[in-house]
């Protein structure tokens, strides 16, 4: 694993994959969504990896044998808090992004704040939690 920046208590650790990224922008824009939803981050990990390991991880922890873009592991112990240490799949966001029509690095910054949203709180389990998760996604994209 390689460390390609922390700042604003937010790394970026890469496991086999290397997306290019300003990770200092990235950073500073994720500590801004944190701040609008009156967080405090304490630390995000953001790991990046393949979609075998990210499978891999899946069954492991989630008995779910499929892949998918993100696992997020929430470490947070205060309402107020974020902390926590997120998986993402390079693969299924380069997969993604051709599927949606949309740019790696617009669909990577969604699967970003996407992770973000869950630490803060919001689900997307039900259609009115997707909508939510959706509409926050949206905003906060815009204001990258």
């Amino acid at each position: 694993m390689e460390t390609l920046q922390s700042s604003n208590n937010i790394s970026f650790n890469t496991l086999g994959k290397r997306p290019r990224f300003d990770k200092l922008k990235t950073s500073n824009w994720l500590k801004r969504v944190a701040d609008k939803e009156a967080k405090i981050i304490e630390s995000l990990s953001y790991n990046l990896c393949s979609d075998e390991y990210l499978l891999e991880m899946n069954i492991e922890h989630l008995g779910h044998n499929y892949y998918t873009d993100i696992i997020t592991f929430d470490l947070s112990d205060a309402p107020s808090i974020v902390e926590g240490d997120l998986y993402i799949s390079v693969d299924r966001v380069k997969d993604n992004a051709k599927t949606l029509g949309v740019t790696f690095e617009d669909e990577f910054r969604r699967v970003l704040v996407h992770g973000l949203l869950h630490l803060i709180g919001y689900g997307d389990k039900t259609n009115k939690e997707i909508i939510e998760m959706r509409s926050k996604e949206a905003l906060y994209l815009a204001s990258y």
